[in-house]
């Protein structure tokens, strides 16, 4: 195949680096989004040398630019081969990848298994930080993955108590809807909550701004507006009441049934789930108010 020789080389070296970015886009999106998150051992130098292939085939003009190509698609085969093989074999998988390996059981650190993985104890601590567990006590297990990253299970009494500790069962709260973006009304996430353009309106008028200088807004579960300004010096107000009321009278009767399950005293024990089951029936009659 012959060279790019009959066009000046400022203009072969634009062509070869376009063709090579689309070429590298490609390959890239073959590869998958594993590629471009967390890498293995054999991804980290795909990555560098597939770089290093696109590089030259933008600059190297002494040579044919079609070779670089053929490697790099080699390359990329040979990763997806890979790949595959990992996906089905674990015994590929683990020496591939290599298997996570313990640094902290039972609150102790293992000094082996640092020692083997070359992380000295203030590279461990630092990475404990960053998953705020300031001692190393506290940690129930710790694990590095094969992708480096540091994963830390702390030991059940250091845990923050949860409402399924304490037997509560928390309705589900669904993902707030993007219902303005960019001065512009967004209908199929509106229709999507059940509401309209002219809900929305209504709302805008209720906080006393105009849709088109609305940067983004959205609308949680239960119905309240959220909007950010294209103009960062008017201060909105937040109108929460209806979600705030709804909100504490959630956990007044959650507090109820944390106090009718954490009482011995029998008798208070009714007397707090007879209280906990009138409110939460209070609650499911004027939702419908409040999330309107």
């Amino acid at each position: 195949m012959p060279q790019m020789s009959q066009m000046p080389e400022w203009i072969e070296v634009i062509v070869r680096t376009l063709g090579a970015i689309i070429g590298l886009f490609a390959l890239t999106r073959l590869l998958g989004k594993r590629q471009i998150s967390q890498l293995s051992f054999f991804e980290y130098i795909t990555g560098i040398t597939i770089g290093d292939l696109a590089a030259y085939i933008s600059m190297d003009l002494k040579n044919d630019w079609y070779l670089g190509l053929i490697s790099l698609a080699v390359w990329v085969l040979v990763s997806l081969g890979i790949e595959f093989l990992q996906i089905k074999s674990k015994i590929a998988r683990n020496f591939i990848d290599s298997k996570g390996t313990v640094l902290i059981k039972d609150g102790k650190i293992l000094e082996d298994n640092l020692k083997k993985e070359r992380l000295t104890n203030e590279e461990l601590i630092e990475q404990l930080r960053k998953k705020n567990v300031f001692r190393a006590s506290e940690v129930e297990f710790a694990v590095i993955e094969p992708s480096g990253e540091i994963n830390v299970l702390v030991k059940k009494e250091y845990q923050p108590l949860t409402p399924s500790d304490l037997g509560i069962k928390v309705s589900p709260e669904n993902e707030p809807q993007t219902v303005i973006l960019d001065g512009k009304i967004m209908d199929e996430p509106l229709a999507t909550l059940g509401y309209n353009r002219k809900w929305l309106n209504t709302e805008l008028e209720k906080i006393g701004v105009s849709v088109d200088n609305v940067y983004l807004g959205q609308v949680d579960t239960y119905g309240q507006l959220y909007v950010d300004l294209f103009d960062d010096e008017i201060k909105v107000p937040e109108p929460q009441q209806k979600a705030s009321l709804l909100a504490q009278l959630k956990k007044c009767e959650a507090d109820l049934e944390m106090f009718s399950l954490s009482t011995s005293d029998e008798q208070g024990k009714k007397m707090y789930e007879q209280c906990s089951k009138q409110l939460d029936q209070v609650i499911k009659d004027i939702k419908p108010i409040l999330t309107t």
